[in-house]
């Protein structure tokens, strides 16, 4: 008991005039040495400072990505046809060849028929042309989708709307935009109510529909090929140009016949899509000799963004460990040269009745009020570096709640530890040599 009572941190707690007397004191040791006290505080006011920079940057890139995820949905399943690899050998390029891959009506009905919890099955087709608006012309990715597509895929009407069943039943002439294709098609006016036109058909506009993020690892489900996009009905896209799509490239015809590039799978329950995904990984095995299709599972692409975001933290976390390492040494440095120069007062001190404890604790806390004010700097500045680089670079930064507080205590944290030493040494000192000390 005796022995927890001559603990120099219990002593302050239970003492709280001397805690007082000793602040002030070295307060007063810090203020006389203002600019060797401030330069000693930089290395801990930088590695603060990189602490809570360095989180909010890793905070915020983990969070655009997950956010870019999450908008593919996380209870779906994304199925896209790929051109089979060994498909490009054409030896003859006068001869005309039709390409056969992808997914098919076969694929769609086994997978809604027979893998359990699936709630629905939105296929699409894609076909790459110039979209004109009188002498304005795009090169698009016209999609042939259904009217539930835009809930699939978590996209936002911006104006007007989406086509409907009737549309679709009817196989109107009416299309969706995108944000990229209605700004460089109609820069200043308002497209609705007006009309596109694909080669000789024309296109009435109802509305424009938000663009989507390309997803690392997902090719942003298959239609990211264009930044500029315009969706139509399924049925009037078949109406336009058939089941096989002709183009001329390199002085050839070139013909592809695929009856759906992209199929969306929405799974009634989160638990169950790693086990919906591997049925529906069998049924594709089956049907297709070839690889002439992937699969993208945006669950999957979340784990593994959590996964990148804990290793990025711990990248960040070690650099700015090490900056404020280098603060730590740095405050231990001058600690020490404070000790030589101030050893014949410690000797007066020691002469006077001060037991070693004391001198402990008057040099603690003045490397915590070094450290201290370090943190505090460091952390005004480290809220303001994310800010700056959101408002000048336009990069996303999340700054978390307790990383100030966790930079903080470890600058204080920091303090004490690389200020033990010269405490210590300063402490362990014989009074009679240090009273001799010039």
């Amino acid at each position: 008991m005796n022995f927890l009572l001559r603990h120099p941190i219990l002593r302050l707690v239970l003492s709280p005039q001397h805690l007082k007397r000793t602040v002030s004191v070295g307060m007063k040791s810090i203020w006389l040495h203002k600019l060797r006290s401030f330069l000693t505080a930089l290395g801990v006011v930088f590695g603060v400072a990189s602490v809570v920079a360095m989180l909010a940057i890793g905070e915020g890139a983990s969070y655009e990505a997950q956010e870019q995820i999450r908008k593919l949905g996380s209870q779906n399943i994304i199925l896209q046809s790929t051109k089979p690899s060994d498909s490009s050998g054409n030896t003859n390029e006068t001869r005309s060849i039709v390409l056969e891959y992808g997914l098919t009506t076969k694929d769609i009905t086994q997978i809604q028929r027979t893998v359990p919890g699936i709630n629905i099955v939105v296929p699409s087709r894609f076909i790459n042309d110039v979209v004109w608006n009188f002498d304005r012309k795009e090169d698009t990715r016209i999609v042939g989708a259904l009217p539930i597509y835009p809930e699939m895929r978590n996209r936002s009407m911006i104006i007007g709307r989406f086509f409907s069943d009737l549309e679709l039943a009817e196989r109107l002439p009416v299309a969706v935009l995108n944000q990229a294709l209605a700004s460089k098609l109609f820069p200043l006016n308002t497209p609705t109510g007006k009309a596109v036109r694909v080669r000789g058909n024309y296109y009435k506009i109802i509305g424009v529909i938000e663009d989507e993020t390309a997803v690392a690892g997902a090719d942003a489900g298959g239609t990211n090929d264009s930044a500029e996009q315009m969706f139509i009905p399924a049925t009037t896209l078949t109406d336009q140009y058939g089941d096989t799509y002709f183009r001329m490239r390199s002085g050839s015809f070139e013909a592809e016949k695929v009856e759906f590039h992209e199929a969306i799978v929405r799974v009634q329950a989160l638990d169950q899509v790693m086990k919906a995904a591997n049925g529906i990984r069998r049924i594709l095995e089956l049907n297709h000799k070839k690889e002439d299709w992937r699969m993208v599972v945006p669950i999957e692409l979340l784990r593994q963004a959590e996964r990148t975001k804990q290793i990025f933290s711990i990248v960040l976390g070690s650099i700015a460990a090490i900056s404020l390492l280098v603060g730590g040494i740095g405050i231990m440095n001058i600690m020490l040269a404070s000790v030589t120069e101030r050893t014949r007062e410690i000797g007066i001190r020691r002469a006077l009745g001060a037991r070693q404890t004391d001198i402990v604790v008057q040099f603690l806390i003045e490397t915590i009020l070094l450290s201290g004010a370090g943190g505090v700097m460091g952390v005004m500045l480290g809220l303001g570096i994310p800010v700056a680089i959101s408002h000048f670079a336009g990069v996303t930064t999340v700054i978390q709640p307790w990383a100030p507080t966790l930079a903080f205590s470890i600058s204080v944290i920091t303090g004490i530890a690389f200020g033990i030493y010269p405490a210590r040494r300063a402490a362990m000192m014989n009074p009679v040599e240090a009273l001799r000390h010039e």
